[in-house]
């Protein structure tokens, strides 16, 4: 069953209760990196393996986001500047315990490629947040194999 989560802001990447970080380079520019995290929203499940399914809503303000073990996410774009910044509020979501959950995906150049900071920001109950924490290494595994993924589908077919 769906839950309404609470309605956060941008201000919330500072302020939320827990806060993970994570960050990568990729070989590509930053406007097509963007491009993949923004305009290609169906294209995720080819690089981000923990999305199963992925497709814009709302005429492209929002998302709905499938995930490997049966998560289910209803999002609001709240962000969206081309090669600098896409962020997203999770709205609804199946997952218990918690409250308020915002990502903000930050794009800055890094020689001629693009340095990519992931910031998960989230409140809920204890139990929530403990499993957060406990499960930060496989969320940043997760990110960097997401990331090695985007750079190889940028990068397209070796010549």
């Amino acid at each position: 069953m769906s839950r309404r989560l609470r309605s956060v802001g941008l201000d919330f990447i500072d302020s939320a209760p827990l806060r993970l970080v994570f960050a990568a380079e990729v070989s590509a520019p930053a406007d097509a990196v963007y491009r993949a995290l923004a305009e290609d929203v169906p294209g995720w499940p080819a690089w981000f393996t923990a999305v199963t399914a992925a497709r814009p809503t709302e005429g492209g303000a929002g998302r709905e986001i499938r995930l490997k073990g049966g998560g289910a996410l209803r999002e609001t774009i709240v962000a969206a500047e081309p090669g600098e910044r896409y962020a997203y509020r999770v709205d609804e979501a199946n997952a218990p315990g918690v409250r308020a959950l915002l990502e903000e995906w930050r794009l800055t150049p890094a020689g001629t490629g693009t340095r990519v900071r992931w910031t998960f920001a989230a409140d809920g109950a204890a139990p929530f947040r403990v499993a957060l924490r406990l499960g930060r290494p496989g969320l940043g595994r997760a990110f960097r194999t997401a990331v090695r993924n985007l750079d190889r589908r940028l990068a397209g077919p070796a010549s």
